[in-house]
C-alpha cells in the first residue's frame, strides 16, 4: 500500500526562512547579549545548585529577578555551544520562528491556508517580536510556550480531550515559571474558549476548568513553594525581592508593581533606590549612558561592549537635568526629580504626571490612557495592524445575531479577542513596562489580521450589503495609520516613501470600490494592498539588523537606531566571543584571558587579587552588578551584594561578618558614591577595612579613559578597593 504523499506549504517555508533571518542574522556579532542574564547562565553551568535556583553569581549568593525555566533552556544551549552572546540568544530566535509556525497551524484548520499564511507573515514581521527574539530576554520564549498552550487547548476542545485542556493550562503554568504573572494575561481567553466552544454540558465544563485551574496553580507555584520552603541559609537570596521570597517576587515586583508603577526598592530606608532594576523605568543600566561604577579602569569598555546597543536617544544624561530644565520652573515633560538613596536629588525618567514612588514612570512608553498604543512611543512596535484587526473582528463576528450556537470561526475569533483586549487594557494603564513586553499582543493581532482578510474578502466578493465595504475601509484605515506612524520619520526614510505608501493604499482601496464585479482585478488589488501595508513593519522589524541591537531594552525602529546621533553601521558590534564555560576556573584567571579593553575585566585588578586573595570563595564583592557581570562571564566568582538594582537587602552586617569569618570574602570594590547595597553594610566595610592604593590594581591611563567617557554625566569613574582588616 502506497504511503500518502506529504505536501509542504512552500509559502510557509519562505515565511519561516524570513523569520529565521530577521531573528538571527548578525547575532554572532553580539558579545554579551544582556550581560545580566548571560552572567546567570554562566553561573548556572558551574553547579546543579546554581542551575536550579538561577543564581546570578557562581557562588550562589543571589538569584536573577525571574524564575529559572527559560534560563534552564539557555543553559542547555550554552552547555553544548559554550557561553557566547549568540548561544544564549539562539533559543529565543528559534522560539520566534516556532511562534510563526505555530500560528499558521492554529489559524489554518478553521480559517484556511490563505488566512494562516498571512497570520504567520504578520507575526514574522512584527517589529517588537523580532527585536526581542534577537536577545536573551525571555519574552519570545514565553510567547512560544503560550502558543503551545493554545494548540493543546484547541486540540482538546475539538476532540473533547480533557487531558489536552489540562495540558494547556499546565503550559501556562510553565510560562509562569518563565516570567511569572505576565503569562496569566492569556488566562481569560482560555476560560472563555472552554466555556463557549466546549461541546459537553455545563457541569462537565466547570469540572474540567476546576481541574485545569488546580493544575495551573500547582505547576505555577511548584518551584516557588519548593524554594521558599528551603532555609534561607541553604539557598541564594531571591533577587529583586524585599523578603527573600519567590511568592513575594511574583506578586510584587513581577506582579502588581508592574501595574501600579511601584518599585520594590522604592524609598526603603538604608537602601539606595537610585539605580534601575530590570523592569524599573529609570535610566538603562547597560547602554552607554550607564551611571554605574564599573570596576576600575575599564568601565567604558564594559558598558559599551557588553550590550552592543545603539544609544537610547530619549533621555538626557542620567543624574543630570535635561538641557531645557529651569531650576525655578516646572520639570520638562517626561522627567521628574526623584529622591536618591544618598540624600541628594537625582534626575530619573518619569511621566509628566508627577513623581512616581521609587522612581517610577513611563520609560518612553507614552502617556497612560485609552490611546496609549496609538501614540508614537509604542505604535511602531506593535500597532501597525490594529485598525485592520478591529475591522476584521467586526467582519468575523458579523453573523452573531443571525445564528446560534456560535460557529468554530466565531469561537476562535472571540478567543483571540479575549487575548488581545485585556492585553491592550493592561498596557494602556500599566505604571511601568518596557517596549518588548508588547510581544504579548503580536499573536492575536496576527491571527485576526489573517483570518479577517479572508473573511472581509468573502464579504466583499458576495456583495454582503454594508459589510462589503469593510475590506476597502480596512485598507484605507491601516494605510492612514501607518502614515501617522511614519510621519515623524519622514526626513530619515524619505518623503517619497510616505507618498508611495499613501498612493498605493488609496489606489488599492479605490480599485476595490470600482472593480467589485471584476474579481480578478479586485483580487490583485487586495493582495497588493496587503503586501504594501506589510512593507513598513517589515522594514521596522529589520532595523535591529540594519542599525544594531539593544539587548538590554530591545525595541525596533529609527529612534532606537539613533538617527538623531547618526547611523549605526551593521555589524559594528564587538565580535569577540565569551570564553567557553568549561575552561573557567573560579578565582583563577585563565591563561591568556581577555584583557580590560576586550571584555570589561580589569586585568590588573584580577592579577592583584589573584596574588593577594588566595583561598577565598569570592574574588571580590561589589556594589555594582554591572561591574560583576563581566567578571562572572569570564569565569571569576564575584559577589554582587545588592543584586541587580543594588538595593536588595541580601546582605546584612551579621551575614557579612559570618562570611568573612568563614574566609568567603576579603576584598570589596565600592563606587566612589557608595551606591548600591545597604548603607549600614557599606559603612561597616569602610570602618573595618583599609583602602588598597589605586596604583596597585588599576592603570591611570585606563582610569582617565573612564573619566573622559563618564565624567560629563556626573560620575568620575572612580571606585575604591577595600581589604578587610585582619
Amino acid at each position: 500500500m502506497r504511503k500518502p504523499t506529504r505536501h509542504y506549504d512552500a509559502v510557509l517555508i519562505c515565511i519561516a526562512i524570513l523569520s529565521a533571518f530577521l531573528n538571527s542574522f548578525y547575532i554572532w556579532k553580539n558579545t554579551y547579549a544582556n550581560a545580566y542574564y548571560t552572567a546567570a547562565v554562566t553561573s548556572m553551568l558551574q553547579s546543579w545548585h546554581n542551575f536550579f535556583y538561577a543564581s546570578l553569581d557562581p557562588g550562589g549568593f543571589i538569584t536573577v529577578d525571574k524564575p529559572p525555566v527559560a534560563f534552564w533552556i539557555q543553559s542547555a544551549f550554552a552547555y553544548v555551544c559554550g557561553v557566547h552572546g549568540w548561544s544564549v540568544i539562539l533559543p529565543q530566535a528559534l522560539a520566534g520562528v516556532g511562534s510563526v509556525l505555530l500560528l499558521y497551524y492554529l489559524v489554518k484548520p478553521k480559517f484556511g491556508k490563505t488566512a494562516a499564511r498571512l497570520a504567520s507573515l504578520v507575526m514574522a514581521c512584527s517589529p517588537i517580536a523580532v527585536a526581542v527574539s534577537r536577545t536573551n530576554n525571555i519574552d519570545s520564549m514565553l510567547v512560544f510556550t503560550l502558543l503551545l498552550a493554545v494548540w493543546l487547548l484547541f486540540l482538546g476542545v475539538r476532540r473533547q480531550k480533557t487531558s489536552c485542556i489540562i495540558g494547556a493550562f499546565a503550559m501556562i503554568g510553565l510560562g509562569f515559571n518563565m516570567k511569572m504573572l505576565q503569562a496569566y494575561m492569556v488566562v481569560p481567553a482560555f476560560y472563555l474558549f472552554c466555556l463557549l466552544a466546549g461541546k459537553s454540558g455545563w457541569k462537565k465544563k466547570l469540572a474540567v476548568l476546576a481541574g485545569a485551574t488546580a493544575v495551573l496553580l500547582l505547576v505555577s507555584l511548584s518551584w516557588a513553594i519548593v524554594v521558599d520552603s528551603i532555609p534561607e541559609e541553604n539557598r541564594p537570596y531571591i533577587g529583586s525581592s524585599r523578603t527573600n521570597s519567590v511568592l513575594e517576587l511574583a506578586l510584587g515586583y513581577n506582579g502588581l508593581q508592574r501595574l501600579t508603577g511601584m518599585n520594590p526598592g522604592g524609598n526603603v530606608p538604608g537602601r539606595n533606590d537610585n539605580k534601575m532594576s530590570p523592569g524599573q523605568p529609570t535610566q538603562p543600566k547597560n547602554n552607554t549612558q550607564d551611571n554605574s561604577a564599573d570596576s576600575g579602569a575599564n568601565a567604558t569598555k564594559n558598558n559599551s561592549e557588553k550590550n552592543n546597543t545603539a544609544q537610547i536617544q530619549d533621555f538626557p544624561p542620567f543624574n543630570q537635568p535635561p538641557a531645557n530644565f529651569a531650576p525655578n520652573g516646572p520639570p520638562p515633560q517626561g522627567f521628574n526629580p526623584g529622591p536618591s538613596g544618598d540624600g541628594g536629588e537625582k534626575w530619573v525618567p518619569g511621566g509628566d504626571d508627577g513623581p512616581h514612588p521609587g522612581g517610577g514612570g513611563n520609560f518612553g512608553t507614552g502617556q497612560a490612557g485609552p490611546w496609549r498604543l496609538f501614540q508614537s512611543e509604542l505604535s511602531s512596535q506593535i500597532s501597525w495592524f490594529l485598525p485592520w484587526a478591529a475591522l476584521a473582528a467586526i467582519a468575523l463576528l458579523s453573523g452573531l445575531r443571525r445564528r446560534k450556537p456560535l460557529t468554530d470561526q466565531e469561537n476562535e475569533t472571540l478567543f483571540w479577542l479575549a487575548w488581545l483586549v485585556p492585553g491592550m487594557v493592561f498596557f494602556s494603564m500599566a505604571g511601568f513596562f518596557h517596549h518588548y513586553y508588547l510581544i504579548m499582543l503580536a499573536p492575536p493581532i496576527a491571527a485576526l489580521t489573517g483570518a479577517g482578510f479572508v473573511k472581509m474578502w468573502r464579504l466583499y466578493r458576495r456583495q454582503e450589503g454594508w459589510l462589503r465595504w469593510l475590506l476597502p475601509l480596512a485598507i484605507t484605515a491601516t494605510t492612514a495609520f501607518e502614515l501617522y506612524i511614519l510621519q515623524p520619520y519622514a526626513e530619515q526614510i524619505g518623503l517619497y516613501c510616505l507618498i508611495a505608501l499613501g498612493t498605493a493604499g488609496a489606489v488599492s482601496a479605490l480599485a476595490l470600490m470600482f472593480t467589485a464585479r471584476r474579481e480578478k482585478l479586485a483580487s490583485i488589488a487586495a493582495t497588493a494592498a496587503v503586501l504594501v501595508l506589510l512593507a513598513a513593519p517589515l522594514y521596522w522589524a529589520a532595523t535591529p539588523i540594519l542599525y544594531g541591537d539593544n539587548c538590554m531594552l530591545p525595541q525596533a525602529g529609527l529612534r532606537q537606531a539613533g538617527f538623531s546621533g547618526g547611523l549605526r553601521q551593521p555589524g559594528a558590534e564587538n565580535s569577540k566571543a565569551i570564553p567557553d564555560h568549561r575552561q573557567n576556573k573560579q578565582n583563577n584567571p585563565r591563561p591568556g584571558g581577555p584583557g580590560a579593553t576586550q571584555s570589561g575585566v580589569n586585568k590588573k585588578l584580577v592579577e592583584y587579587l589573584s596574588k593577594n586573595n588566595r583561598g577565598t570563595k569570592y574574588l571580590f564583592a561589589t556594589t555594582e552588578t554591572s561591574a560583576a557581570e563581566s567578571y562572572i562571564i569570564s569565569g571569576y566568582t564575584v559577589m554582587p551584594m545588592g543584586g541587580f538594582s543594588g538595593s536588595d537587602p541580601a546582605l546584612t552586617v551579621t551575614k557579612l561578618q559570618k562570611m568573612i569569618k568563614n574566609n568567603e570574602v576579603k576584598y570589596f570594590l565600592i563606587s566612589s558614591g557608595g551606591r548600591g547595597g545597604s548603607n549600614e553594610v557599606l559603612s561597616w566595610i569602610r570602618e573595618n577595612s583599609s583602602e588598597v592604593p589605586a596604583s596597585e590594581w588599576q592603570d591611570e591611563a585606563d582610569l582617565n579613559k573612564t573619566r573622559d567617557a563618564f565624567g560629563a554625566r556626573g560620575w568620575d569613574g572612580q571606585a575604591t578597593l577595600y581589604k578587610i582588616n585582619e
